[in-house]
């Protein structure tokens, strides 16, 4: 199974494709990256333009990596709700383009992601990172940090489809 994780955002989305190999031997699965980055967009572009810069650049991103299924991180703010909007409508262009694909959406919140990842519901941004490192056996923690967390949300989500079978 092919899993597309996205760190949604207006600025820098993060995505992250990883592929889970269940063999005989090895039913539960092993997992490795196959792809990540961000798509950005520049800050003083308008929003309609970022919104098309994301819709156009992860449906490249998807007719590459041909994923099975979309894990995406439920949006989480407390402060600044401008802020919140903008993601929310960039993560509503994610979905979006997600469905044109016909490809299932499973939603994470950062705690759960963190709670898989780590065991610890409240890790810090750096734990999270080391265990993506570990978990898919890289020598260098996945750069920007956007790239890391929608890694994170992939290998939630293969861990969450090992024991979940409408997963």
């Amino acid at each position: 199974m092919r899993i597309l994780g996205i760190d949604p955002g207006t600025g820098i989305c993060g995505f992250g494709v990883i592929e889970l190999n269940k063999t005989p031997k090895n039913p539960t699965g092993k997992i490795q990256m196959l792809d990540c980055g961000v798509i950005t967009t520049p800050a003083h572009t308008p929003l309609p333009e970022r919104l098309e810069d994301i819709y156009n650049s992860l449906h490249e991103i998807i007719s590459e990596n041909k994923p099975d299924v979309v894990s995406i991180e439920k949006l989480f703010f407390t402060k600044n709700i401008t802020t919140g909007i903008s993601v929310a409508e960039a993560r509503g262009v994610v979905i979006l383009v997600c469905k044109q694909h016909k490809l299932p959406i499973f939603e994470y919140t950062p705690n759960e992601i963190k709670m898989t990842i780590t065991g610890y519901g409240n890790a810090k941004k750096k734990q999270v990172q080391e265990m993506v490192k570990m978990r898919l056996n890289l020598s260098t923690i996945p750069k920007p940090d956007d790239a890391a967390d929608a890694l994170a949300a992939a290998i939630t989500h293969s861990l969450y489809s090992r024991f979940t079978p409408e997963a």
